[in-house]
């Protein structure tokens, strides 16, 4: 079958399975023998979302290098960017010619989410396939979609008289207009921090600094990415990771902000396996993920689990969000013993909280059988256990334990059906090496044995989930931030932290489950605070986690005023939906969420001023609505919150001071 024919093929299958309807029609052209065909019907170039908003040219010039380029309403969002892959033995890259384009395919896919922005997302896009080949007459199908939120593209090889298909690097690139802005992740160097345990996309974000702007670390940035040049905004991502591809970056440089792919480092690998893509028979790439619009288009958009691959079957009545409660945040390793276990158990049953984390080294302090006391003690009280594992084998020098009992799908058959016969319901897995095609292959591995096991999961000093959370509902979180811990250890973070949670929701947060491990209202240990009790409270609502684990003791969480607890007893564990209200990455955020016939709006002031919002509303209803925000008490102080009722009506002005936040909560 010609590679033109197997892409749309594919497409056609794919589509099938995923319950989408597909228009069919295949016009390839170029080709010996159809010279009429391609001067009386030439290839069409263009691809518009369905509302004509966006649309994406191909820009194929003999003797010049295959390109794109994205617009919004007629303005460029992304100039000429080059497209291809170079392949041992094809170089599918640089002056490529157009062999042939599909006709527009309509993409409707509609799905449900156990957690996230949205419970139910429809998924509407355009799609054309580019069928383009070498000199060598070698081809490669590229298949665009356009929606009404942005723009997605993925590479596929089937070329026959190339079994294997080995990458040696992907040559797409981004290139953003003079003047554009970005927030950008650098990403450490392998193999170096504590107990070289990097990379693990704990970094700060550098800030709305000038696009261009080379990365501090040779490793590159991270995803995602995000821009802003004029009235638009861009946020660069990947989604469909299987295991056969290795997560990809943006490289260190960007000359005159034109970003390309990066590699992960060489030491990122499983011990003994592979670094790039490798395969026997097709190729396919993950969809390289250009969310654009307005900031609310941008943070509304789904496209990072829209592009992800259906569901796999797992028991629905395991998908259980929830909140957690977690003594390691501020007690640290002191914490794992019986007594404080057993008390932060009774701290979630008073909370109605779903679960306790018990953290590391838990076999060797605790022993496995107390713990196994502790889980029936928890299910007594209708808490969950959630245990914690090293991942690693010799790739760092961690010594927290278990250690190395999850390598192999043998270790993990065994292991996970412990902990099931234990009542134990999920694992937090720590210490990742990077984003070789290995190690996502050693992710996916995990996911799919603790998917048979019927165990919930969530990957500290990790990578990105990249849409995981829809094909593995047992995905419940993924660290991939510098979290709350970073505060706990360090003054300069926690001066950092404001202005760093503001950015989250529009990037690290945007489309993927993010455990921050937010929310403290006492004391951190040898730390001086910088936010508000009503900052803190508010990101139980912005932070977006399958398991919420909040860093708030017992002793602090005593301090709080009755409504302040009665709210966090009957916070939602996941939502039906989401909507930006208002904001400005870095700076502040109001964002709301819906359950059921409510909404809770939260919103957070990084600024050193008092900032007064005016909400529209009117999504919400019209009714009355309840306030908790800041007392007058100063930044730090337990007991600093308020509680009043707003009037009712479409409209909410809102007083928030520096450093300080608030919740809404409103029905409809």
């Amino acid at each position: 079958m010609p590679a033109s024919a197997h892409g749309i093929a594919c497409a056609r299958r794919r589509a099938g399975a995923a319950g989408l309807t597909v228009a069919a029609g295949l016009l390839v052209i170029g080709t010996a023998g159809t010279a009429a065909a391609a001067a009386d019907y030439p290839a069409p170039m263009a691809l518009s979302s369905p509302d004509r908003h966006i649309t994406v040219n191909i820009v194929a010039a003999p003797g010049k290098p295959l390109s794109y380029t994205v617009a919004r309403d007629g303005k460029p969002v992304l100039l000429p960017s080059a497209l291809g892959l170079q392949l041992q033995d094809a170089d599918l890259s640089g002056a490529l010619t157009v062999a042939g384009a599909s006709a527009e395919i309509a993409v409707r896919d509609d799905y449900r989410m156990a957690a996230g922005k949205r419970r139910d997302i429809s998924y509407r896009a355009n799609e054309r396939t580019w069928t383009v080949q070498n000199a060598r007459q070698q081809k490669m199908d590229i298949v665009f979609r356009v929606s009404n939120d942005g723009v997605a593209f993925r590479y596929v090889v089937a070329e026959p008289s190339l079994p294997r298909k080995q990458l040696l690097q992907e040559r797409t690139t981004f290139a953003f207009p003079a003047a554009t802005r970005a927030w950008l992740q650098p990403i450490a160097v392998a193999h170096t921090g504590w107990g070289r345990t990097n990379p693990s996309y704990e970094e700060h974000y550098q800030m709305d600094i000038a696009a261009g702007t080379a990365s501090p670390s040779p490793a590159g940035w991270v995803f995602p990415a995000l821009y802003h040049h004029g009235d638009t905004w861009v946020a660069l991502s990947e989604a469909g990771m299987d295991g056969s591809f290795q997560a990809s970056r943006l490289a260190p440089a960007s000359p005159g902000g034109v970003y390309s792919i990066g590699n992960p480092m060489k030491e990122e690998v499983f011990p003994g396996r592979g670094l790039l893509a490798d395969v026997q028979g097709t190729l396919t790439t993950p969809w390289r993920l250009i969310a654009l619009g307005s900031l609310a288009t941008v943070t509304d958009s789904t496209l990072g689990t829209d592009l992800a691959a259906p569901a796999i079957a797992f028991d629905e009545k395991l998908v259980r969000p929830g909140h957690a409660s977690w003594s390691w945040a501020l007690l640290k390793d002191d914490g794992t013993v019986y007594d404080v276990q057993k008390k932060f158990i009774d701290y979630a049953a008073d909370m109605h909280w779903d679960y306790t984390l018990i953290d590391a080294d838990w076999d060797q302090k605790i022993g496995v059988d107390k713990v196994r006391q502790l889980a029936d003690y928890a299910a007594s009280k209708n808490v969950g256990l959630l245990l914690w594992y090293n991942s690693s084998g010799a790739w760092n020098d961690t010594k927290y334990s278990p250690k190395s009992q999850l390598l192999t799908h043998a270790q993990r058959v065994a292991e996970f059906a412990r902990l099931r016969e234990m009542g134990i319901k999920g694992v937090k897995i720590d210490f990742f090496n990077g984003d070789a095609q290995s190690m996502i292959a050693y992710y996916v591995d995990i996911l799919n044995d603790a998917a048979a096991a019927g165990l919930l999961v969530n990957f500290h000093g990790a990578t990105l989930p990249r849409g995981w959370q829809r094909t593995w509902p047992n995905l419940m979180t993924m660290e991939a931030v510098r979290g709350f811990e970073f505060t706990s250890f360090d003054q300069k973070d926690e001066d950092a932290m404001p202005a760093h949670v503001a950015m989250l929701p529009f990037t690290r947060n945007l489309f993927d489950p993010m455990d921050f491990t937010p929310m403290v209202f006492g004391d951190i240990p040898k730390i001086r605070r910088t936010t508000s009790n009503g900052f803190e409270l508010a990101t139980s609502v912005l932070m977006l986690s399958g398991i919420q684990h909040f860093a708030e003791r017992p002793e602090g969480m005593a301090t709080a005023p009755a409504y302040v607890k009665d709210f966090l007893r009957q916070l939602p564990r996941s939502w039906d939906d989401s909507r930006y209200v208002d904001g400005y990455p870095g700076r502040y955020a109001v964002i709301a969420r819906r359950a059921g016939d409510t909404w809770y709006i939260a919103g957070i002031n990084a600024t050193d001023a008092d900032k007064t919002l005016t909400l529209d509303l009117a999504f919400a209803g019209a009714g009355a609505a309840q306030l908790i925000t800041d007392g007058e008490a100063v930044i730090g102080q337990p007991t600093s919150f308020s509680q009043r009722s707003l009037a009712a009506g479409g409209k909410a002005v809102v007083t928030i001071k520096p450093h300080g936040g608030f919740v809404i909560t409103k029905k409809q």
